[in-house]
């Protein structure tokens, strides 16, 4: 097994691939690098865009796929799950149910004379089928 430097903030999540924090149980997703001047610039960058973080540099042992085998005692607890973005073509704003469901077919309106006087008659009415 080899070494690698990984970084951690202040809330013991480790920075991501995608620069983003995560939480470090998905291994392949954490940053890491063989190299402890590439973490110092990587560590020098994140606290120049935002200096309330407040990142160190943790050296860690690599598994036999080249993930990082991080220490249980500095693990955070687990991030909440984001949701699945919808396919697209979906409504975003319909209910689940009422999505599944096939439209009500629409009413037809007709209009008839009253008491069957001609059709010219002012006084109709509609009635629904």
């Amino acid at each position: 097994m080899t070494q690698t430097f990984i970084l951690q903030n202040q809330d013991k999540l480790f920075f991501g691939k995608n620069k983003e924090w995560v939480d470090g149980y998905d291994a392949n997703s954490v940053f890491k690098t063989p190299h402890k001047d590439e973490a110092v610039n990587q560590m020098f960058e994140i606290t120049s865009k935002d200096y309330k973080q407040r990142v160190k540099i943790v050296l860690c042992e690599l598994d036999d796929k080249a993930h990082p085998v991080i220490d249980a005692e500095i693990m955070p607890a687990p991030l909440p799950k984001v949701p699945k973005p919808p396919k697209a073509g979906t409504d975003l704003f319909a209910e689940p149910s009422a999505a599944e469901d096939e439209p009500e077919p629409e009413e037809e309106l007709i209009f008839s004379p009253d008491n069957d006087e001609d059709e010219n008659s002012s006084a109709t009415q509609a009635k629904l089928i």
